[in-house]
């Protein structure tokens, strides 16, 4: 947006706004916020408005507790399901210490470490991102069940698809918002849906990931359902992925797609805790369509990463592996530092695998790395890792491991 932050104090006195959230969220991407009165705003953008860390998980016990969010203006973003007349907006901010430096556990402040590091190289990377979620419906007391809203299959029509017009009403919120939803459609679980955004820049592609899970469960709840993100609400349905699609551009023009598959195959194994960490994110891979070995290949979706059929602008890679429950900020700084490894250090890129991995053999499928199995598995690869050692820093990793 390149807003300043004269021009949101002006916007906030001129528009009828009576309330600023400042969001942020915790190590393991569950976003927070803080409303305060547009009067605060210019001690906000000054000086911060102060949190308690301790009662945050991740963020450190109450000895030296004190940790202040600091909005970032060009985040500025309209809540259009808040009343029209006080309107309420949202800024994402900067966590930091008293005397003004960065709170370690940051994890937004890692990404833009991460993108200001790929831009010394002189290279810049985008991210789109497509998450599954179901809807569940709520019982009397509004609690969720385990009941899906219908039993629609891939890509069904209403009215075997109930879930059309809460999709409808989630991509015109968007749009309101300033996010561009690329396409919706429900998926293979029942009450399962996916809504598919247009690449944008890791930070920005990070920052509407939280704004679209907090869209969904809103837009769900005011419909009466719930929405599920986790990694595998039913243990004989498909569960929820969230593919990361990425691309690079380069100063010097040259294709590095190549290069970055490389960088991302070699450390996949070692930032596989960041991506699926939770127990049941390793019961959803292996099977409906989300990947159990490292691998890569044109357009087949039984592969780690996925180069789909694309030209120009348009040409990426998808990364299959990660769940919905994965904080984007940790992602997207690992996955940018992975490319940046496979790009500058000339990692070779594995012959691609044009099989399909769902229906192989064992004789076949030995030829290739497993991702870990299981959640210990993933955080010991993790802890032991010098390349996550280099860029996560030790109280986060600790909190994975």
């Amino acid at each position: 947006m390149n807003y300043t932050k004269e021009e949101v104090i002006q916007y906030i006195n001129e528009e009828d706004v009576k309330f600023i959230r400042l969001a942020f969220c915790d190590v393991y991407g569950n976003q927070k916020n803080i409303s305060i009165m547009p009067g605060e705003l210019p001690r906000a953008f000054e000086y911060g408005i102060a949190i308690d860390a301790s009662a945050v998980q991740g963020f450190g016990d109450e000895f030296h507790s004190d940790l202040f969010l600091h909005p970032d203006p060009d985040t500025l973003m309209y809540l259009p399901w808040r009343p029209e007349h006080g309107k309420v907006m949202r800024m994402f901010s900067d966590i930091r210490h008293p005397d003004g430096s960065l709170f370690e556990c940051d994890t937004r402040s890692l990404l833009k470490k991460a993108v200001e590091d790929a831009k010394r190289e002189g290279l810049s990377f985008s991210f789109g991102a497509e998450q599954e979620f179901y809807l569940l419906n709520l019982d009397e007391d509004g609690n969720p069940t385990d009941t899906p809203y219908d039993d629609a299959g891939y890509m069904d029509l209403a009215p075997r698809d109930k879930g059309e017009n809460v999709r409808r009403e989630i991509c015109l919120t968007l749009e309101q918002m300033g996010i561009s939803p690329e396409s919706s459609h429900h998926e293979e679980g029942p009450g399962q849906n996916e809504i598919d955004f247009r690449y944008s820049d890791a930070l920005s592609a990070a920052d509407n990931v939280l704004t679209f899970q907090n869209v969904v469960r809103t837009t769900a709840y005011r419909n009466g359902l719930y929405a599920d993100f986790s990694a595998k609400p039913f243990e004989d349905k498909p569960g929820n992925g969230f593919h990361i699609n990425m691309s690079v551009r380069a100063k010097d023009n040259k294709d590095h797609l190549h290069p970055m598959m490389a960088g991302i195959l070699d450390k996949v194994k070692d930032m596989t805790v960041f991506l699926n960490p939770t127990p049941a994110s390793y019961s959803r891979l292996g099977q409906y369509k989300a990947p159990g070995y490292i691998s890569w290949s044109e357009e087949n979706r039984s592969q780690l990463l996925r180069v789909p059929a694309a030209i120009g602008q348009y040409r990426r890679v998808e990364l299959r592996s990660p769940d919905p429950m994965t904080n984007p900020y940790l992602a997207f700084t690992l996955l940018i530092y992975a490319g940046l490894h496979g790009i500058v250090d000339n990692v070779p890129l594995p012959e691609p695998a044009n099989i399909n991995l769902y229906t192989a053999d064992e004789a076949t499928l030995s030829k290739y790395t497993r991702l870990p199995m299981d959640l210990d598995s993933a955080r010991k690869l993790a802890s032991e890792s010098e390349f996550i050692k280099k860029y996560i820093n030790a109280d986060i990793l600790k909190m994975y491991c």
